[in-house]
C-alpha cells in the first residue's frame, strides 16, 4: 500500500461516535439526530485508515489468492468508510452548510486519494488478477464470476497495469479532479443562490399567482430581503417564466439562469475547462483517445461511435419540430407586440398555445396534485398494485433535517423490504435538482437491507397550506421513485451488485419506465382530486393533456440534446486541445453539432452542468435517451400484457430490479422484453417519425 496517502488518524474512533458503529436504530437507519459534521469528518478518515489496514490483511496473507480470501474479503472491507461516507454526501447535497463545505474540499482529495491506494496496489491487482485467470474453474456460480470479472475491469480501468510513474501521475490527477469537482459543486450551488432574482414592485409578479407571490414573499423574508425573491431551479428553463407576463421580468430571471457561475468569485468557466482537459489527460494515460471513450468502453453503449449513432440522425428533426413550434409561437407573440421573439418568450407563449389548442391550464392543474396525497395515492399505490410493496410511516424515526420523512417498506407477505426516506421540499443549502441515493444498501453477504432516499426541490405551501405540484413535478416524482424502487428490490449477495450499481446508459432504465404510471388510469384517478373539494381531475382535462402530449416536443428534445453534444464535446477533447474561452467552445461545439439555437439553450449550459462536472455523468448525459429507448420498448411491453397487473411487475422486479448489476443488463432487459429493444417506440413518443 502506499503509506504517503494514508490519512494520519487512528482508524479507532471514539465510542461516542456515532457513526463508530452499526446504527442500532432499525435496518441501520443512521442515528441522524446525534451526528455532526465533526463525527463525520472522524468517521470517513478512521474509515480509509480501517480500510486500508483491512486490505494490506489481504495483500499479506500468506495464503495463495482465492475467491474468499481476496474477492469476498474486498467486498467485506470498508464498512465504517461506506457507512461515514453515505451520510456525510448525503448531507453534502441535501443540507450544506459552510462548515461542511469546508470539511468537503479537505476531504475531497484524501477520499481520492484513497481509491487510489485500493486500486493502483500493485500486489492487491495481482491476487484479483489470479482470481480472475481462474474464474472458470472454480465452482463459482454466476453472481461471484461476475464479480471477479467486475472487479477486474475496475481495477485495469482505474490504471492498474500502469508502472510506478504512470500510478503517481494519475494519482496526482484524481486528487486534483476531486478537488475541481467540490469547487464546480459548490460555486454552482452559492452561484444558484446568489443569482435568485429580487422583485420590489408586485406589478411585475402579475400572472405569478398568490400561492407562487406568497412563496417568492418567505424565499426574500428568508434572507432579510423585502420584496419578493424567485429563486432558481438547476435547468436552464425556468418554470415560472411559463405565468410571467411582464416580459422584462422574464428576461431578467432568463438572464440570471444561463449567466449562472460564469463570473465573479463563482466562475465555473475555467473550472470546467481545467476538468476537462485533466479528464483528457488521464484517459491518454490509460490507453484511451478521450475521456469519452474511457467512459463508454464500460457502459452498455461501448462505443463513442453507438453513441453518435443514435444521437446525431436525431438532431434534423428534432430542430425541424423546434423551428416549427417557434413560428407558432411567434405568430402568438405578435398579438402583444413582440416581433423579435427571445428565449425568455418560449415558455409563456409554449403555455399560451397549449392552453387555446389544447384547453390545458397548467398553472391550473396544480390544485389536483397536492404533494402528499400524489405521493402516497399515487407514487406508492403504483407500487403496491405492481410489487406488492406496503409503506408505513414511521414517525418515530427521524430524517436528517425536520422536512424529511421515513417510511417502513414492507412485501405482499408482510415481509421487510427497507425503509424510504423522503426529503421533497427546497431549502437553502440544498443542490438544485432530484435524485435518489441510499444510506444503506441491500447484500445478503453483509446482511444489510436497503435504506432509500428520494430528494427533490418542491416550492412549499406556506402558512399551513397544502405544498402543490407542477405537472413535471408530478413526472420527477415517480421518476426518482423508480430508482428507489431498484434500490428497494435489490436482492444480491455482493454489495457492488447492490440495486442501482448498474452502468451509467442502464441506471435511468427502470426510473423512466415508472412515470408510464403517471397518467396511468387507475392510479392518476386515486390521487389527482381537487386540493380543496376532492373532485377528480377531469375527464376532458385528462384527454386534453393527452392529445397535447407532442407539444413541445420539439423544444425539449432540442435542449436535451443541446446539452448531450455539449457534454460529448467536452469529453472528446484531447490534452493538446486548445480550449480557449469556455463560451466561446460552447458556442462552436453546439454549432459543429447542428443544434445552436438561439431560442432554445441547452437544458444545461457548462457553467452549471452540474452532472457532469460535479457528478457523475461526464460522458454520460447522453444516458437519459440511451435508457429511454429501452424505456419506451418496456411501456409497449407493460401495455401489451395488461399494464398496472402484479403479474407483470413480478416479472420486471425479479428479472431486472432484483439483480442489480449481478447480470449483463442487456441481458436483464432480454430477459424481461424476450428480444433486443426496437427503438421505435421512443422514436414515435418523440415525434422523430
Amino acid at each position: 500500500m502506499s503509506a504517503d496517502l494514508a490519512p494520519a488518524t487512528p482508524a479507532t474512533l471514539p465510542a461516542d461516535n456515532p457513526l463508530a458503529q452499526p446504527s442500532a436504530l432499525p435496518l441501520e437507519l443512521p442515528p441522524f439526530a446525534a451526528i455532526t459534521v465533526e463525527h463525520c469528518r472522524e468517521a470517513l478518515l478512521a474509515g480509509m485508515a480501517e480500510q486500508r489496514a483491512e486490505v494490506a490483511a489481504v495483500v499479506g496473507s500468506p495464503e495463495p489468492p482465492t475467491f474468499e480470501n481476496t474477492l469476498v474479503a474486498l467486498e467485506r472491507s470498508g464498512r465504517l468508510h461506506r457507512r461515514a461516507a453515505a451520510v456525510f454526501h448525503n448531507l453534502a447535497s441535501s443540507l450544506a452548510t459552510d462548515r461542511l463545505r469546508e470539511v468537503e474540499r479537505e476531504l475531497a482529495p484524501l477520499e481520492a486519494a484513497h481509491a487510489d491506494a485500493l486500486r493502483l496496489d500493485p500486489a492487491l491487482f495481482a491476487r484479483v488478477d489470479a482470481v480472475h485467470a481462474a474464474r472458470h474453474d472454480l465452482g463459482l456460480d454466476a453472481e461471484s464470476v461476475r464479480l471477479v470479472e467486475r472487479y477486474h475491469t475496475d481495477f485495469v480501468l482505474s490504471g492498474a497495469r500502469l508502472d510506478d510513474d504512470g500510478r503517481a501521475r494519475l494519482s496526482a490527477l484524481n486528487r486534483e479532479l476531486s478537488e475541481l469537482s467540490t469547487t464546480f459543486g459548490q460555486n454552482l450551488l452559492l452561484a444558484t443562490e446568489a443569482a435568485a432574482v429580487l422583485v420590489t414592485d408586485p406589478a411585475e409578479l402579475d400572472g405569478l399567482g398568490e400561492e407562487a407571490a406568497a412563496a417568492a414573499a418567505r424565499a426574500a423574508a428568508d434572507r432579510g430581503l423585502t420584496g419578493y425573491l424567485l429563486t432558481l431551479v438547476l435547468p436552464t428553463g425556468q418554470p415560472v417564466l411559463a405565468r410571467l407576463r411582464d416580459r422584462g421580468l422574464r428576461e431578467r430571471l432568463h438572464r440570471a439562469s444561463v449567466g449562472r457561475a460564469s463570473t465573479g468569485a463563482h466562475d465555473n468557466g475555467p473550472v470546467a475547462a481545467r476538468i476537462a482537459r485533466l479528464r483528457a489527460e488521464r484517459a491518454r494515460l490509460l490507453g484511451f483517445a478521450t475521456h469519452a471513450d474511457l467512459v463508454l468502453a464500460d457502459q452498455t453503449a461501448g462505443t463513442t461511435a453507438a453513441v453518435d449513432a443514435m444521437l446525431r440522425p436525431m438532431v434534423p428533426a428534432a430542430v425541424a419540430n423546434a423551428r416549427a413550434e417557434a413560428r407558432v409561437l411567434a405568430e402568438h407573440a405578435a398579438r402583444d407586440g413582440v416581433t423579435d421573439l427571445a428565449p425568455w418568450d418560449w415558455a409563456y407563449y409554449a403555455e399560451r398555445v397549449r392552453a387555446e389548442r389544447y384547453a390545458v391550464d397548467t398553472a391550473a392543474l396544480r390544485s389536483f396534485f397536492e404533494l402528499d396525497r400524489v405521493l402516497v395515492d399515487g407514487v406508492f399505490r403504483a407500487a403496491e398494485l405492481l410489487y406488492g410493496y406496503r409503506f408505513t410511516p414511521r414517525p418515530d424515526l427521524v430524517g436528517y433535517q425536520p422536512d424529511v420523512r421515513v417510511w417502513e417498506v414492507t412485501d405482499a407477505d408482510g415481509g421487510t423490504v427497507g425503509l424510504y426516506l423522503g426529503d421533497f421540499l427546497a431549502r437553502e443549502g440544498k443542490r438544485g435538482g432530484a435524485w435518489m441515493s441510499s444510506f444503506v444498501t441491500q447484500s445478503r453477504l453483509l446482511g444489510t437491507r436497503p435504506v432509500v432516499v428520494n430528494v427533490l426541490n418542491v416550492t412549499p405551501g406556506g402558512d399551513g397550506q397544502p405544498t402543490l405540484l407542477t405537472l413535471d413535478e408530478v413526472n420527477t416524482l415517480f421518476h426518482e421513485f423508480g430508482h428507489t424502487l431498484h434500490g428497494l428490490s435489490s436482492a444480491v449477495t455482493y454489495p457492488r451488485f447492490a440495486g442501482t450499481s448498474v452502468p451509467r446508459d442502464f441506471v435511468e432504465f427502470p426510473s423512466q419506465v415508472n412515470e408510464m404510471w403517471a397518467p396511468w388510469p387507475e392510479v392518476l384517478a386515486g390521487y389527482a382530486r381537487h386540493v380543496d373539494t376532492g373532485e377528480p381531475l377531469p375527464e376532458a382535462a385528462v384527454a386534453a393533456l393527452e392529445a397535447a402530449r407532442l407539444w413541445g416536443e420539439g423544444f425539449a428534445t432540442v435542449e436535451y440534446l443541446a446539452a448531450t453534444l455539449l457534454d460529448q464535446a467536452w469529453h472528446r477533447i484531447t490534452p493538446d486541445t486548445e480550449v480557449g474561452d469556455p463560451a466561446e467552445f460552447e458556442r462552436a461545439a453546439l454549432e459543429a453539432a447542428g443544434i445552436a439555437l438561439d431560442l432554445v439553450p441547452p437544458r444545461y449550459r457548462t457553467t452549471y452542468f452540474q452532472h457532469v462536472f460535479a457528478g457523475g455523468y461526464a460522458a454520460g448525459y447522453y444516458s437519459y435517451i440511451w435508457s429511454e429507448v429501452l424505456d419506451a420498448d418496456t411501456v409497449e411491453w407493460f401495455r401489451e400484457n395488461g399494464g398496472l397487473r402484479r403479474v407483470n411487475g413480478d416479472v420486471f422486479r425479479e428479472r431486472l430490479l432484483s439483480v442489480g448489476g449481478s447480470v449483463d443488463p442487456m441481458a436483464a432487459f432480454r430477459a424481461v422484453r424476450g428480444r433486443d429493444a426496437d427503438p421505435g417506440p421512443l422514436l414515435r413518443r418523440r415525434g422523430l417519425c
